[in-house]
């Protein structure tokens, strides 16, 4: 759907602007759908995959490890133990506190995020050398503003 705000009354921006918000939800859904279709293990359900995404930059407590989620502690009790349970995680002694633990990624489980990594971005990869140059430079200006949207 292409929307030109350029030549808009300013009274009609209030409209292109919720017109906009509707195709770019849409579009960036369906985008994400597709890529989720890429998933290399789809036995892990889309929080498991996030949560062992986000061990790759190092061990976390489970209250940090929800925080980094956005879901509630309990949801991440239920995605720990299962990463747990599938040799995906460890659950480690926190250095100073020994009340606490930490949560790690285990080999396996950094192997399964590689490989899903590896198989989305040959898949987008393929994608992108399909389109003209013009297509490809108009996504690559589009990524900051996208960006500080996904950072909002």
């Amino acid at each position: 759907m292409a929307i030109d705000s350029q030549h808009q009354p300013a009274a009609d921006h209030s409209h292109t602007d919720e017109l906009l918000a509707s195709a770019l939800r849409m579009v960036v859904m369906r985008l994400a759908r597709r890529l989720r279709a890429e998933r290399s293990d789809d036995t892990l359900g889309l929080s498991q995959m996030s949560a062992l995404s986000s061990l790759m930059h190092g061990p976390l407590s489970p209250t940090a490890l929800a925080q980094a989620e956005r879901i509630q502690p309990p949801s991440m009790t239920r995605v720990i133990t299962a990463l747990e349970a599938r040799g995906l995680i460890n659950r480690e002694e926190h250095e100073t506190d020994k009340r606490q633990s930490v949560i790690a990624i285990t080999s396996a489980g950094r192997k399964i995020v590689e490989d899903d990594r590896v198989r989305r971005k040959v898949w987008l990869a393929e994608i992108l050398e399909t389109l003209e140059e013009s297509d490809r430079h108009a996504l690559r200006e589009a990524l900051p503003v996208l960006e500080r949207i996904t950072n909002s």
